[in-house]
């Protein structure tokens, strides 16, 4: 069976086709549709005929994306399905459709390519040296003039087998169909997460259905047509255009069934898919190809009304495995006998088609509809998507794509977090067996950035990212705490993870400005204190997020030191750097304001979780209260990355590392100078007030830049700037950034390019754009102590193409969902409802709106308040 790329004549057409599609957005509408019709020619279909409006069945509400021709270049046409556990990227091609697949743990490297692989960590042995060497970094930069040093290779170390997300091959369905296509149209629904194709070829009209079903791990491709019986159906698999990996064994597990046996690297992981087909009325038929050098088979489908397959897949990857008992081996059983049983499921077995949709649906629907938001949108069903993107323009905006935008992100997150993994830095779609920074788990912003909407949004996604961090981050973690900075109390990570627990300072050269970052595990709880915010979930709580937040609040309580530098008497971290900046310094205003919220949180959280160490508490406070709380006013009015007044106005990084505390954390939102005020800067005593921190702030974010840089153009870096002036109330600079991410970063098929125009996908700006949507409307952020009221901001940065609108089920802290709707631009109503079990937990809410209060309460277990205007 020919791949994608032997069907275009090798990989030198493939490269040409795609450089074409790259310069298709320069071209006018009616010659790009053109070209679509010669690239059809030479492809798979004989001619696709374009329509003008979009597909029957596509919602009315225009909530998805539709296309009039198929997808070519996979980062940026090509269409994403997903449950977590698998995923899959369609084109959308006609007699045949070369789905692309994914298997979330299908990762190279680690212990299964190298044995040895210890997590980019140094060797016990060396434990001594390396805590004389970090003793002499400190000396060194406190005695620095400008508080500095060059480097400090000597305590980092080599990845060695870091390893990439990667791709798993391609599934091939072939009709024997023939002849002109007409009334093509392609679309992904995002009421019901499935991806549907449609034409009209041979006297039939076909559709192709694909949808990945979470409730029975797999994923399920259907097609039929008007004619009586389908033409002759082949499915076949396929790693030609899988650069990198090996050739697969595929055999017949049965009549009706492809076992597809493969290594991700030679040596390396393990992963098998099963792929099996129901045919109503027809013959099914397993063969061998004949003469392959490698074993290959096919399926074949004849005389049936409709047909489906079903695929399901997995890896020898054991996330369990990853600790001291299990020598950090990652290592599973076979997949086999997991993957037959779930074919053979009651689920799969006694189900019509019908029903396994139906069953998906609503499966979906469970996790999204909690939630809707309405920005006025009205739908253009006569326009496809890639044209919408392309004619779509900086501030002037489309309050339609941009919804659409919003609850793409909300279905790419549904359909790539509920796995065993987390979502990564590509969800968990990829394509060949190495990915841009190997689509792992950066921790100094994307995997943060992932998950920014997902608590407020009222997402049900979060159980296995707290997971993750449990079984790969801590065990190895704490190994890395004590080899590394002679801490004996808790776990650290830094910047980049696999799914290895890759949990060293990653040496690439000078490489400290991304890989110096042990503040890693204080975002990310965060995280976890968010979670119990907002649901009050104490059995979760003890069981799982206290634990965890805990133990890297206990390393960061070891890790502080005293400065010696300005000899002022606070605790600061050192070595750090302000994530992915160059200077290696001390008291880094990020990694301050980030372990003084974790502290918060231990403060607050210390009663629920029932624990009695209560000489732990009295720790914590004491060093929060003597740690600088990582707010300066520098020399030009900005608030300083660094304790050293070293920032530049000409500094445009696409980090907003020392703003942490703007967004999305609290600590410049929140500020209180009886809290957090109270500094000594050259010898003077000073007490900033909120409005000198918050204006400071303001100046740093306008100096930043608007993400487009020397050193970056990418989306998250826009969308995280949009969200900062959403906060400091900035309507115009907070739309004029939110809308330029989409109009410089996203692709046609709405995926984000890091750059614009190239084929390198990231997701967190997917992510990120329905975050900075929701705090345009709706902000509550957190504060220091649960005495603190809690001030809820109504509306704080609407832009005028959202002057009507409605948000339904938003979640806030302490247990509160919240319906609220506008019109003409002014608040019209507003119900806030707070859960029946608060975990003893009630607070003060107050309401602000239009910059005035507009109500406030007490959020008793139970309660209704509504708020009209």
């Amino acid at each position: 069976m020919d791949s994608p790329i032997d069907l275009l004549g090798g990989r030198l057409w493939a490269s040409l086709f795609a450089l074409s599609h790259l310069l298709l957005d320069l071209l006018p509408y009616s010659i790009q549709m053109l070209f679509r019709r010669l690239y059809c020619l030479v492809t798979v279909a004989t001619c696709v005929s374009v329509t003008h409006s979009a597909p029957p069945g596509f919602p009315s509400s225009g909530n998805g994306l539709w296309y009039t021709a198929p997808g070519s270049v996979w980062a940026q046409e090509l269409l994403p399905i997903g449950n977590g556990y698998l995923a899959a990227m369609l084109p959308g091609g006609t007699s045949q459709e070369s789905t692309q697949l994914n298997i979330e743990s299908l990762w190279s490297g680690g212990p299964f390519q190298d044995p040895t692989y210890n997590g980019g960590n140094s060797m016990p042995s060396q434990q001594t040296q390396l805590a004389e060497d970090m003793q002499s970094i400190r000396q060194t930069i406190f005695s620095s003039p400008n508080g500095t040093i060059n480097n400090i290779e000597e305590i980092m170390a080599d990845a060695g087998a870091y390893g990439s997300y990667a791709g798993a091959g391609y599934l091939l369905a072939t009709l024997d169909t023939s002849g002109v296509v007409t009334n093509y149209g392609r679309w992904l629904d995002l009421d019901e997460a499935v991806s549907r194709t449609t034409w009209s070829q041979g006297g039939a009209t076909f559709l192709r259905e694909t949808f990945c079903s979470h409730p029975l791990q797999a994923c399920v491709q259907y097609v039929n047509s008007t004619a009586k019986t389908l033409p002759s159906l082949t499915y076949a698999y396929s790693v030609d255009a899988e650069t990198g990996l090996p050739v697969p064994n595929v055999t017949c597990f049965d009549n009706s069934t492809l076992s597809i046996r493969n290594y991700v690297y030679n040596p390396g992981m393990l992963y098998e898919i099963l792929v099996q087909v129901e045919a109503p009325g027809g013959s099914v038929s397993c063969s061998v190809v004949p003469g392959s050098t490698t074993p290959n088979a096919t399926l074949t489908v004849t005389g049936a009304s409709d047909a489906w397959i079903t695929w399901v897949g997995d890896t020898n990857y054991d996330m369990a495995a990853g600790n001291t008992a299990a020598n950090y081996s990652f290592q599973g059983p076979d997949p086999h006998s997991t993957l037959v049983a779930l074919l053979s499921s009651a689920g799969l077995v006694s189900k019509t088609y019908s029903s396994i949709l139906e069953q998906h649906i609503a499966d979906y629907n469970s996790i999204i509809s909690p939630f809707s938001l309405s920005l006025g949108q009205t739908p253009d069903l006569d326009t496809p998507t890639d044209q919408i993107v392309a004619s779509y323009q900086t501030y002037v905006g489309n309050a339609y794509l941009e919804w659409v935008v919003f609850n793409y992100g909300r279905y790419l997150l549904t359909s790539s977090a509920r796995g065993t993994l987390p979502a990564n830095l590509q969800g968990k779609w990829a394509d060949g067996s190495s990915n841009a920074w190997g689509a792992d788990y950066h921790s100094n912003i994307n995997i943060q950035m992932n998950y920014w909407f997902a608590e407020m949004s009222n997402m049900n996604v979060v159980g296995p990212l707290f997971d993750y961090f449990e079984n790969t981050w801590a065990p190895r973690g704490a190994y890395t705490a004590w080899v590394l900075y002679n801490i004996s109390s808790g776990w650290v990570t830094h910047d980049e993870m696999n799914i290895f627990g890759h949990t060293g300072m990653k040496l690439s050269g000078n490489s400290a400005q991304w890989a110096d970052y042990p503040e890693s595990n204080a975002w990310m709880m965060i995280h976890a204190w968010d979670h119990f915010d907002y649901t009050n979930d104490v059995t979760w709580w003890k069981a799982q997020g206290w634990p965890l937040v805990k133990a890297v609040a206990s390393f960061h309580l070891e890790k502080l030191i005293e400065d010696l530098h300005f000899n002022d008497s606070t605790l600061v971290t050192a070595p750090c750097n302000s994530p992915e900046q160059v200077p290696i310094t001390f008291g880094c205003a990020h990694a301050q304001q980030l372990i003084w919220q974790l502290f918060n949180a231990i403060e607050k959280g210390f009663a629920a979780a029932g624990d009695t160490d209560t000489e732990f508490l009295d720790a914590v406070l004491a060093k929060r209260e003597q740690m600088d709380k990582g707010l300066r006013i520098g020399w030009w009015g900005q608030l300083q990355e660094w304790k050293v007044d070293m920032d530049s106005p000409t500094d445009t990084h696409r980090h907003l590392s020392h703003l942490i505390g703007l967004y999305p954390g609290y600590a410049i939102a929140s500020y209180s100078p009886v809290l957090q005020g109270g500094l000594t800067v050259n010898g003077t005593f000073m007490n900033y007030t909120k409005e000198q921190v918050l204006t400071a702030a303001e100046t740093s974010l306008l100096h930043r830049g608007n993400g487009t840089g020397p050193d970056a153009d990418s989306g998250w870096e826009k969308v995280w700037r949009a969200a900062g002036w959403a906060q400091l109330g900035n309507e115009s600079e907070y739309y004029k950034e939110l809308t330029y991410a989409i109009e410089r970063n996203f692709a046609s098929n709405l995926f984000d390019l890091y750059t614009p125009g190239s084929t390198v996908f990231q997701i967190d700006a997917n992510f990120g754009f329905p975050a900075a949507v929701l705090h345009g409307l709706l902000q509550a952020p957190d504060v220091a102590n649960i005495n603190v009221p809690l001030q809820v901001t109504l509306l704080p940065a609407l832009p005028p193409t959202w002057s009507s609108g409605e948000i339904k089920g938003a979640r806030i802290r302490g247990g509160i969902t919240l319906d609220f709707a506008w019109s003409g631009g002014k608040l019209t109503s507003a119900v806030f409802t707070v859960d029946n079990d608060v975990a003893g937990r009630e607070r003060d809410v107050v309401v602000n709106s239009g910059g005035r209060v507009v109500g406030q309460f007490r959020s008793n277990a139970g309660s209704l308040v509504n708020l009209s205007f």
